[in-house]
């Protein structure tokens, strides 16, 4: 059954395993619910047939239309799906006028980046995986200045600044 149910299942699923530090499974997870993943050949977006970047309520397990996607732009499974990558996964959020990081990354990842905008103010984050250090795993930087306690204290002064974090291991719940 691939359905608006097997899919919002998937999501809580990969949650749990998140919750449970089995990023693993999560990142394997997220990626049989992701839309992008039903159009990465000609062959499959012909048979998916709706916008890869949406999340669609129904996948359809039945002839002829097995694997056709249906209901897209219909459900707020996009934004379950997005809390889920940046916040669980990628492990961005926001507490009290500041950003947290704690990335669960899968092992094979060299690191991302992405471009966060708070108010007229721009950072532009990286996140990379390096070999473990035993006395500083995590190190966060803005504009290259050590923060403590894994926090970026966002300001609104109209900058970019660049954010910086080195994970020596993927961090576990």
């Amino acid at each position: 059954m691939d359905s608006s149910a097997a899919r919002f299942a998937g999501y809580w699923k990969a949650k749990l395993q998140d919750a449970l530090g089995d990023n693993a499974r999560a990142w394997e997870l997220t990626g049989m619910i992701n839309p992008v993943n039903r159009s990465l050949t000609r062959a499959a977006m012909e048979t998916y047939k709706v916008e890869p970047y949406v999340i669609s309520a129904d996948v359809y397990a039945v002839a002829p239309h097995t694997g056709r996607g249906g209901w897209s732009w219909y459900t707020g499974s996009a934004g379950w799906m997005y809390r889920l990558v940046l916040e669980s996964l990628l492990g961005l959020s926001l507490e009290k006028g500041c950003l947290r990081f704690t990335p669960r990354l899968p092992a094979h990842w060299a690191g991302f980046t992405m471009r966060y905008r708070h108010r007229e103010t721009f950072y532009d984050i990286e996140v990379i995986n390096t070999p473990a250090q035993a006395a500083h795993p995590i190190r966060l930087s803005v504009d290259g200045v050590a923060q403590p306690g894994g926090l970026v204290h966002m300001a609104d002064d109209r900058a970019t600044h660049a954010v910086r974090l080195e994970l020596g291991t993927a961090p576990t719940r």
